[in-house]
């Protein structure tokens, strides 16, 4: 006796495992409520910092690439949320990139002008492989991370919409 629409039922378990497992591979390592991993790093003007130094204030960790179409889309998006939250939010744009004159580029034509702009080397744009990318298991851009004031993870992968609500 055969059952009616298995030749269906096999693709679609085929499907479901790619997309799941495809979700489950791009998902960063860092999640809610976990407390964010402190990093060093230098901004575009030169000045050092450390995640730490942010500590008392929301900050937004922006994991963006030049070379990346719907980062470079969401960067008005971005600009609009840096000038109404800017006294509540501190954004840190880390652009994982090869090439520091593309990144510098793309600053300036997406008006990406806030102060916090860092550029994590990467050999490899199909493995993400930079410094401060490794520490959060960013395997994916545009990805970010909305830390509160006490240093925990509070929305992973927001839409930058909404990250105004979350900040209420």
């Amino acid at each position: 006796m055969k059952m009616p629409g298995r030749k269906f039922f096999i693709p679609l378990v085929i499907l479901a495992l790619w997309f799941g497992g495809r979700a489950w591979y791009f998902a960063p390592n860092v999640s809610t409520e976990e407390t964010a991993a402190d990093f060093a790093a230098v901004r575009a003007d030169g000045t050092p910092f450390t995640l730490q130094d942010l500590r008392g204030g929301y900050v937004l960790l922006d994991f963006w690439g030049s070379w990346c179409g719907p980062c470079r889309r969401e960067s008005p998006e971005l600009a609009r949320l840096n000038a109404a939250t800017k006294d509540r939010l501190t954004i840190v744009s880390i652009a994982i990139e090869r090439d520091s004159a593309a990144w510098q580029r793309a600053r300036a034509q997406d008006n990406r002008n806030w102060p916090y702009q860092v550029m994590d080397q990467t050999d490899s744009f199909k493995f993400l492989d930079g410094n401060v990318a490794a520490v959060y298991g960013v395997k994916q851009v545009p990805t970010n991370f909305l830390i509160g004031p006490d240093g925990v993870v509070v929305a992973v992968n927001a839409p930058i919409t909404e990250i105004s609500a979350l900040l209420e």
